[in-house]
């Protein structure tokens, strides 16, 4: 038997295969959930932006309401709406909070249920 490998090295095509299922996978599950993300991104940011408007603490809650749907729907954020909102007042602090919940199919009768919770607070200064 002279000339045969001592060691084989490379990859068979069983592990190949086994190996593009898995990255097949986790490419799915990055095409199913990245845009669930990009939204709660942009509903995060439409919400830390709040803080910056100085009347916020004199506004009503619908008009809060309305300032927040108004960026969701320049965004062209889907997911959420104002139903998803709950705004509190105690005491010189005002808390505006969005808690919904987003479900993505993934691959046949299997699907992925993604909480989502985020929250403001701003006091009179």
């Amino acid at each position: 038997m002279v000339g045969m490998p001592r060691h084989q090295r490379g990859l068979t095509f069983i592990g190949f295969v086994l190996l593009m299922a898995v990255a097949g996978f986790f490419l799915l599950l990055l095409f199913r959930l990245g845009p669930v993300y990009l939204n709660h991104y942009k509903v995060n940011s439409s919400l830390k932006s709040l803080k910056s408007d100085p009347q916020l603490l004199e506004k009503t809650r619908e008009d809060i309401l309305k300032t927040l749907e108004k960026r969701w729907d320049i965004n062209m954020v889907d997911s959420v709406t104002t139903k998803d909102v709950r705004i509190s007042r105690s005491e010189g602090t005002l808390r505006v909070q969005v808690v919904y919940d987003v479900v993505r199919p993934i691959v046949g009768n299997v699907a992925a249920l993604i909480h989502f919770d985020d929250q403001i607070e701003v006091e009179h200064r």
